[in-house]
């Protein structure tokens, strides 16, 4: 009878015959694939989604599922084209299908005409909709004092359809209801209610009623931020309403409220009090999962967008995991933001490719006339029309988000045509911007750094250029709440040299409202007509460690 060993035993070397080798060989490289495929199993299973989604200033998030494929809405306020819509089968990769709309309107402040400007402004939260195989964009602006229903029956390739009426609906939610009724709840503490007419054109007469008095109320009676953002559901033939609000001395919450008539009445609870992390609703998986999407102010990156699982128990959806938004999701791990929401752009341009992919938004509505993708090949001329006395007023300046927990851009530029007056390069835009670029004053180049970190633009430096092409790069570090942006110049595309400063980046609710963008300018403060060329746009995910200082 034969001993069976155990884990105690000693391990011995078994001699082996050489006619035995081949099948030794064979049996270890079964097992070592065996083992590598145990690991590599191993760790996809242990690859999930984590939070936050994205990280990046893509706020007021609205989404709808249709099939397997997941559409989001979100706002861009000042930026053109407006009202992003992106898309996901798995709601955390993300790519940019859609725009809403080229230019809001053709006012001054949305053109940055007359010293007006719209920053902070222009659209807020809109809400995106499906219904009778149509897509519904629908959104709200003060600069223009106006609600607007976009329609399209493709929300990817096709064209979208403008309604638009007076007044403009304070973060508003629209609604088809199963009995054919167009609903808009908006407002901010007292939420309102009115009947749509079927073509969008304005509120149905003698519909517009108070809904809830104080929608607040289930977060307390000491109330900073009074209930707003709505986004209403229906689910199993009850009315569900999300609202953010903010109790004074606390945070960002969410707060419920649910019916089983639209028209009320209504109760509602405290839904989620965690991390600052509200303003949003509810979305379904195809397999029966359920999730709450939210955004998290979180410094000057922008804000950005949160999963947190929901349950059902007794009617309400109960979001978090025991009442906590989770850094991890049951929900597969996301691909990165490149190239889906940023992306690189050589500015290589086919005969029937667009001139500018998705990724992109201008500054304000663009001057066409004066930029091109195709004037010289592969390049992005950016040309000046007008003389500003300041950057935040110079009209084409072309952007992409930054996004943490670190980003980088950079750029090479031709100041062969610039004139006396122009500036010209790569920006950190906010209201407190940095620039590192090329001026020209006295019929001489210089590369410079400009810092508005006081509210007051200060050249922190400045050196004399020799040559016409000339490489920028900014590094934003939004690790631990760092906020800093470091700029640099290269005149050979290797070795990069810090110039000026870093800045202390800082998000402003007063102006921008926005999170830090990188931005390709070139404007004038002397004459008109000067013009730069840009090779190319490059976005990393990362931070170059090969730098040097003077």
């Amino acid at each position: 009878m034969k001993r069976v060993p155990n884990y105690r035993d000693e391990f011995h070397i078994i001699p082996f015959k050489t006619n035995n080798f081949n099948s030794m060989k064979k049996y270890t490289t079964i097992l070592l694939i065996l083992v590598l495929s145990a690991f590599q199993f191993g760790v996809v299973q242990a690859q999930k989604a984590t939070n936050p989604i994205i990280y990046a200033d893509v706020p007021d998030v609205s989404i709808i599922r249709v099939g397997d494929n997941y559409y989001m809405s979100s706002t861009t306020m000042h930026m053109a084209p407006g009202v992003p819509i992106m898309k996901s089968k798995d709601l955390v990769t993300w790519e940019m299908v859609s725009y809403a709309y080229d230019t809001l309107g053709d006012i001054d402040a949305l053109k940055l005409d007359n010293e007006k400007r719209a920053y902070g402004k222009g659209s807020w939260a809109s809400c995106i909709r499906y219904h009778n195989s149509m897509y519904y964009v629908s959104t709200f602006s003060s600069t223009t004092g106006k609600t607007y229903v976009f329609s399209t029956n493709d929300i990817e390739k096709g064209d979208w359809k403008r309604h638009e009426f007076s007044p403009s609906l304070h973060d508003h939610t629209l609604f088809f209801d199963d009995d054919g009724k167009i609903y808009m709840i908006w407002g901010a503490g007292k939420l309102m209610i009115a009947e749509l007419e079927p073509d969008f054109s304005g509120v149905k007469e003698g519909t517009e009623k108070v809904l809830i008095e104080n929608a607040s109320a289930p977060a307390g009676e000491n109330i900073m931020l009074p209930a707003e953002g709505s986004q209403l559901f229906k689910v199993n033939g009850k009315y569900y309403l999300f609202n953010i609000t903010w109790p004074r001395g606390s945070m960002r919450s969410v707060v419920i409220h649910r019916a089983d008539n639209i028209n009320g009445p209504w109760e509602g609870r405290l839904a989620l009090q965690d991390k600052g992390v509200a303003q949003g609703g509810i979305i379904d998986t195809p397999d029966g999962k359920w999730f709450s999407f939210l955004f998290r102010d979180n410094g000057s990156v922008g804000r950005i967008p949160y999963l947190v699982p929901v349950k059902w128990e007794d009617g309400w959806p109960v979001l978090g995991v025991d009442g906590k938004v989770p850094d991890e999701l049951d929900l597969p791990a996301s691909k990165g933001l490149i190239p889906g929401i940023v992306n690189s752009d050589e500015f290589n341009r086919k005969k029937k490719d667009a001139d500018l992919p998705l990724v992109w938004q201008w500054n304000h509505n663009p001057v066409n006339k004066l930029w091109s993708v195709r004037d010289r090949k592969g390049y992005l001329r950016l040309t000046t029309g007008r003389v500003d006395d300041s950057f935040v007023y110079a009209r084409n300046t072309l952007t992409q988000r930054t996004f943490g927990p670190v980003s980088s851009a950079n750029t090479l530029m031709d100041a062969s045509n610039m004139k006396d007056g122009d500036f010209a390069g790569l920006c950190a835009l906010q209201r407190k911007y940095g620039q590192v670029g090329v001026k020209m004053t006295g019929g001489e180049k210089f590369i410079y750094m400009i810092s508005n970190e006081t509210d007051t633009p200060v050249e922190m430096e400045s050196l004399p250029l020799k040559q016409n092409e000339v490489y920028f790069k900014i590094d934003c570090d939004y690790r631990d709440r760092k906020d800093i942006a470091r700029f640099y110049y290269s005149l050979d595309g290797k070795t990069w040299t810090a110039i000026g400063g870093p800045l202390k980046m800082e998000y402003t609710l007063m102006e921008h409202f926005m999170g830090y963008r990188f931005g390709l300018f070139n404007y004038a403060t002397e004459n008109t007509g000067g013009y730069v060329d840009f090779d190319y746009l490059r976005i990393s995910d990362q931070i170059s460690a090969s730098t040097k200082n003077k």
